[in-house]
């Protein structure tokens, strides 16, 4: 059966967006990047203040609110200043901010590697697509599964990681049953992850064993080099 093509994400120009658009900033800080694809690397974290969701087990409820007002040529001119290739715009859920795209757009424009930590709650047809978006799909154990927009899969193409979180066998058995349906494209990783201190990671490494599932098993490698600690 042929699977259609992703379809094509758009953006505006950070120059077009007005590069005095305000964001709200929680932290900016360098550190080895803990998950996805791009484990492993130096990289910046922009963390952005606000999410409009609650998830059961979130470990940045700090940054939920507060933050420095800043805008986006600031941001930009930090985030380069770091001398690092790798950039994460993260949160809370960053695309809740209206500047995050032009944000996104210039430190593609920059010549970054840039990913975008978001939850499957947000539009992303307006991310720049050079960008690789980490998607994070709830599972029903985070209390925020009813938040998934279907739409926001089709978006998803090559460069792209869709991600479960998940909490016990039944939300193993929930992401399981519900990839068959999503009409991924066959470039889109697939990662499953245990929540940190709630499910034990060889189980679920057992399970994707087991049944011999397409994803990528990954824990998060910042938990287990410094724990809950901020900016790390």
């Amino acid at each position: 059966m042929s699977v259609e093509a992703p379809l094509r994400r758009t953006s505006a120009p950070a120059s077009a967006s007005g590069g005095a658009l305000r964001l709200r900033l929680s932290e900016m800080f360098v550190s080895l990047q803990g998950e996805a694809a791009q484990v492993g690397w130096p990289t910046v974290f922009v963390r952005l203040t606000g999410c409009p969701l609650r998830c059961r087990w979130c470990d940045t409820e700090y940054a939920f609110e507060g933050g420095e007002t800043t805008d986006v040529a600031t941001v930009l001119q930090r985030v380069t200043g770091e001398g690092a290739r790798h950039v994460c715009v993260t949160g809370g859920e960053p695309l809740a901010q209206p500047g995050s795209r032009a944000l996104i757009t210039g430190l593609c424009d920059a010549g970054l590697a840039v990913t975008i930590e978001t939850s499957g709650a947000m539009d992303v047809s307006d991310v720049d697509p050079r960008a690789g978006l980490v998607m994070d799909w709830k599972a029903p154990a985070s209390c925020e599964s009813g938040r998934n927009r279907a739409e926001n899969l089709a978006y998803l193409g090559e460069g792209d990681q869709l991600k479960f979180v998940l909490a016990n066998r039944a939300d193993f058995e929930w992401a399981r049953d519900a990839l068959p349906g999503m009409g991924l494209d066959p470039a889109v990783e697939v990662l499953f992850s245990p929540v940190h201190g709630e499910l034990e990671p060889r189980l679920l490494a057992d399970w994707i064993v087991a049944e011999r599932l397409p994803v990528r098993f990954q824990v998060q490698l910042h938990k287990w080099l410094w724990g809950d600690e901020p900016g790390r």
